[in-house]
């Protein structure tokens, strides 16, 4: 046996730490995925065969979210129920590698629901079944084990059989991030791909610079958070140039003692289908409004303002009671030697409100030689300058 060198050891170390990471994440997602699929496909049936079906009539998934919701359960909106009654009737090949004892209990809710309704059961899974002929299905241990269930989420939504496995065998092929997918949805490579002549170079020029999946990607993934029970804080890159300023501006903001109380950090709020976190989330026990706080890398562009008017939109409308006025957006852009601080008062009914919120909020300049300060800090400090993208 050859002497094994220190940097050896270290690779070692290094490749076998990566091959659990990716087996750890590959198994959490599969657990996820089939859990998704497994409750599409009991709704699906109550949905079809269940006695107390018409009681509940069009308020069904309401009703199904706010029981599992009392039982603790994450991730059961009613528009995640419905993604995945979508799932599973998209892809019902997925019974197959169920495990043993899931399996019994789903093939038991269906022969229950087939007793009650005679052969239309069999009839309605069978036609599922013949969207597209098995030589033109990817296998599906192959689908569940390659993509994560935020990447299924983006291709169940769409209607032809033959345009989502396009996708589906680009996006294996490409070990493509779930923002790569999306993108490539949106700029029709399926229709390029038609009507190219050239499939191979468009293929090519598809996936230059794409956007690659890795672990690091999957176990940030919002999904993934609420099945695993963790915060997005729990993993999140605590080294990161922005955590680092978020650290210290909450302390910041709270020891200016102007009626600011800490209510959350990385606060995700889903908006047409998307998550977005608000950076920093507080209740002004003077104004009675919630301040939400956005830091951006990069210089102040009309679309972080937009951002921000569409996360203030969302406070009214879903976090106001009684006794609130509107909330107030602050928008941080820390860049070199510029430090540039917005105010988001968007919606606010009139000028001396305005004025309102602007005199007891923080001084623009004292925040600016705050974010100017801890800039110097920590790049004298050697904190690395940049995006997390995964965020």
């Amino acid at each position: 046996m050859s002497e094994l060198s220190f940097n050896g050891l270290i690779g070692a170390i290094k490749s076998v730490d990566s091959q659990f990471c990716e087996s750890a994440v590959r198994a959490v997602n599969v657990g996820l995925t089939l859990r998704n699929w497994c409750i599409g496909a009991y709704i699906s049936e109550f949905e079809l065969y269940g006695e107390e079906k018409a009681k509940y009539g069009e308020k069904l998934f309401e009703r199904i979210s706010h029981s599992l919701k009392d039982l603790g359960m994450k991730r059961c909106d009613p528009r995640d129920l419905r993604r995945y009654v979508l799932f599973y009737e998209r892809y019902p090949e997925i019974e197959k590698i169920l495990p043993d004892s899931v399996r019994e209990q789903y093939l038991s809710v269906c022969s229950g629901a087939e007793l009650k309704s005679g052969s239309e059961h069999n009839i309605q899974i069978q036609g599922i079944r013949e969207s597209l002929t098995p030589e033109f299905r990817i296998p599906p241990e192959k689908l569940v084990t390659s993509l994560s269930f935020t990447h299924i989420c983006e291709i169940i939504e769409i209607e032809s059989p033959l345009k989502r496995l396009f996708y589906e065998t680009e996006c294996i092929k490409g070990t493509w991030s779930v923002r790569e997918l999306k993108r490539q949805i949106d700029s029709m490579y399926f229709e390029r791909s038609g009507l190219s002549k050239d499939k191979e170079a468009l293929s090519v020029l598809a996936n230059s610079g794409a956007e690659i999946q890795s672990p690091a990607l999957v176990i940030r993934d919002p999904y993934i958070f609420d099945f695993l029970g963790l915060r997005s804080l729990d993993v999140m890159d605590e080294s990161s140039f922005e955590s680092a300023i978020l650290n210290k501006l909450e302390e910041f903001l709270l020891e200016l003692g102007h009626g600011f109380c800490f209510e959350a950090r990385q606060k995700r709020i889903l908006i047409g289908g998307e998550y977005f976190a608000v950076d920093l989330v507080f209740y002004h026990r003077i104004l009675k409004c919630h301040v939400l706080v956005d830091l951006k890398m990069e210089g102040l562009s009309h679309a972080h303002i937009g951002q921000m008017n569409m996360y203030l939109n969302w406070y009214r409308e879903n976090e106001m009671t009684a006794g609130d006025n509107p909330p107030v957006g602050i928008v941080l852009c820390p860049r070199k030697d510029e430090d540039i601080v917005h105010y988001a008062t968007g919606g606010l009914s009139n000028e001396v409100f305005v004025s309102k919120y602007e005199a007891v909020l923080p001084d623009v300049k004292e925040l600016e030689r705050f974010v100017l300060n801890e800039t110097n800090v920590l790049r004298e400090a050697g904190v690395e300058y940049r995006v997390n993208k995964s965020d």
